[in-house]
């Protein structure tokens, strides 16, 4: 069996399966509640914050239940544990209830969450406030991303595998990219 047999598992599939299942259903819901006459940009706009909405609701809302009330990922058994217990080997805090990644998270799917949402609303109602609100979202986004790896590089990375190229450049860049693509995505056109 060989190091890509050890990451590439059927969690692993599993986890990218679902990701893109969210991915097709924020699309979907663009199709559904956008005008056809909206922007490009809204429909991108759209898509991404439905996503996002549905990632910080489902996957972190399912991390956060799992790491609450003196539960941690590693303790838990179905398939949010699995989930978890997969990303936890590229970042070990997520897997042991870090105080720090549960207070982020915390933020993320009881603020940012709903704030995707409303967003989304104001989206489709054409509302010009939503720009005011994407840069509140971004900067709360970037903040998160932040305070979630910053501390990590500071004292050298001791809960992060930077040694295995999968769990570095899928499974933490990726997070960063996905995090950085937020505040893209709303800048202004």
């Amino acid at each position: 069996m060989s190091a890509l047999d050890d990451v590439l598992t059927w969690t692993t599939f599993f986890s990218f399966l679902g990701v893109f299942a969210i991915l097709g259903t924020a699309y979907l819901s663009s199709k559904i509640f956008l005008p056809s006459t909206a922007s490009k940009t809204d429909k991108i706009t759209f898509v991404w914050l439905a996503f996002d909405a549905l990632i910080h609701f489902i996957f972190e809302g399912s991390f956060l239940y799992l790491s609450m009330f003196g539960r941690t990922v590693f303790t838990s058994e179905g398939i949010f544990a699995e989930l978890w217990k997969e990303y936890a080997k590229a970042d070990i805090r997520w897997g042991r209830a870090d105080e720090t990644v549960v207070s982020l998270e915390l933020l993320t799917v009881l603020g940012t969450g709903p704030l995707c949402c409303y967003i989304l609303y104001q989206l489709v109602k054409g509302d010009p406030a939503r720009h005011y609100w994407l840069v509140v979202l971004s900067t709360a986004e970037l903040y998160g991303g932040w305070m979630t790896f910053c501390p990590e590089w500071l004292t050298g990375s001791p809960n992060l595998v930077t040694s295995n190229p999968i769990y570095l450049w899928v499974y933490l860049f990726v997070r960063l990219l996905i995090i950085l693509s937020i505040w893209i995505v709303n800048l202004p056109l």
